[in-house]
């Protein structure tokens, strides 16, 4: 009789199949239409008299994502729907794949980060917006827009990153020490939620954003041509 090691705990798509049973193997999930990704900082602003302006965080930073389907057969619904319906609306979180985000954008550096991880060179503390990082047969770099989550010492830091800059050998700031030639110092958006240990990985091949549904109502509507019609809100949860 056959048997799984584990169930699907990512939101199926043409990556990510799932079985009759729940399993991580099976039948592919739809595409996505569209995909709306929001960051959302909260902050305080005030002015003074003299027209200044004064602003702080005050809340933690949440990326949100709206995902629109094309009309569905019910297979392909239901492989979704199921699998969402049994979270009980925002009580179990489960993780999301984005497909603008799966691969980096260097083509040499998303061959190099399909089969391995670049890794943090020292400790870099909670709050941080930037990282040096290396590894001994570096080919590519990282690029602005590049996403990554953090894998180590840590297993709950699951929060997802976006780079904003990247610094090289050849190319950096020079205030900061520079970087060897197997070394990318990254700046990124948001803070480091948690600190971050030598040697911990940088996760860029298929970053997985760890999410809710912003929505504890599930609805879908079918159509005259037995399509079904379904989108998604959902929010970052750590």
């Amino acid at each position: 009789m056959p048997s799984f090691s584990s169930f699907q705990n990512v939101l199926p798509d043409p990556n990510n199949t799932i079985g009759y049973a729940g399993q991580a193997a099976g039948t592919a999930g739809p595409g996505y239409a569209s995909v709306k990704l929001s960051s959302e900082n909260q902050t305080m602003r005030t002015r003074t008299n003299s027209g200044r302006m004064i602003s702080r965080a005050i809340a933690y930073h949440t990326w949100k994502i709206n995902i629109g389907y094309n009309p569905m057969t019910r297979t392909d619904f239901e492989n979704v729907y199921n699998f969402l319906i049994r979270r009980r609306g925002s009580v179990e979180p489960f993780f999301v794949s984005l497909p603008q985000y799966r691969v980096p954008q260097d083509t040499s550096f998303a061959t190099f980060a399909s089969s391995n991880n670049l890794e943090a060179v020292s400790t870099v503390s909670a709050g941080a917006t930037s990282a040096l990082i290396a590894h001994s047969s570096i080919s590519g770099t990282p690029r602005p827009g590049d996403m990554f989550t953090i894998s180590g010492t840590n297993s709950n830091h699951l929060k997802a990153y976006m780079v904003n800059r990247v610094e090289t050998n050849s190319n950096y700031e020079s205030s900061l020490t520079q970087p060897t030639s197997t070394q990318v110092r990254i700046h990124f958006t948001p803070g480091l939620a948690k600190q971050v240990e030598a040697t911990d990985d940088f996760v860029f091949h298929n970053p997985l954003i760890k999410v809710v549904m912003s929505n504890d109502i599930q609805e879908y509507s079918l159509g005259t041509n037995g399509l079904y019609q379904f989108g998604l809100q959902l929010e970052e949860v750590q």
